[in-house]
């Protein structure tokens, strides 16, 4: 029996590099440049709906270490507006993608749901209240809390859906290093069961 010939073996081998390049590029670039994520929940509406498709730039606030996770180099902060991807601290194997309130040294109040920052109002416009914005549990972070100063290398984010958003209200600040990148815009959106595309969605940039 004749084994193989030095030409199908060099074809073989040629395809076997292409296939682990492709697979070292494809890691890199979801490691490093941008990375998909879908809308699960409801936390960030009216901003963001359960069946959006969106893609997160990686490269917006450095350059990460590919796999392991970290900042090789951060060319600049999160800054407040600012929706970002995270992993949920309680447990990475979550991620969680949430808007930046509040950033490093700023002190962080909530009085019966309005949010002060350095004692001045600041809310973003997308601001969404279920239950009414008279409605307050005077006993719950959610609706009063603080004050609280963020740490160095961290930022306090919250939900645009504030009465139905888990977020740094109960479970604590976002360290930089847990920051995956900034929300880009939406590249596919659909809706129920029936998985209805929301034609007039797709494309939006996010803010």
């Amino acid at each position: 029996m004749e084994g193989d010939s030095p030409r199908s073996k060099s074809v073989a081998r040629a395809y076997a590099e292409a296939v682990a390049l492709a697979l070292v590029m494809a890691v890199a670039i979801r490691s490093c440049v941008v990375q998909a994520f879908k809308i699960p929940s409801g936390s960030m509406l009216p901003t963001l709906q359960i069946g959006d498709h969106l893609l997160i730039s990686k490269l917006h606030y450095g350059l990460r270490v590919p796999l392991v996770g970290g900042w090789l180099v951060m060319s600049h902060q999160p800054r407040p507006g600012d929706v970002i991807v995270f992993e949920y601290p309680v447990d990475r194997s979550q991620d969680f993608i949430k808007r930046v309130i509040a950033v490093e040294g700023e002190i962080v109040e909530i009085r019966d749901k309005q949010v002060l920052v350095d004692r001045r109002p600041r809310d973003a416009a997308e601001a969404f209240f279920a239950d009414g914005i008279e409605t307050v549990q005077p006993r719950s972070p959610r609706d009063n809390y603080g004050p609280v100063r963020v740490p160095p290398r961290h930022v306090f984010v919250m939900g645009d859906n504030r009465d139905r958003s888990y977020d740094s209200r109960f479970w604590g600040f976002v360290n930089f290093d847990d920051i995956e990148g900034k929300a880009l815009f939406l590249y596919w959106s659909w809706d129920g069961r029936d998985r209805w595309v929301r034609w007039e969605r797709i494309g939006d940039e996010i803010q």
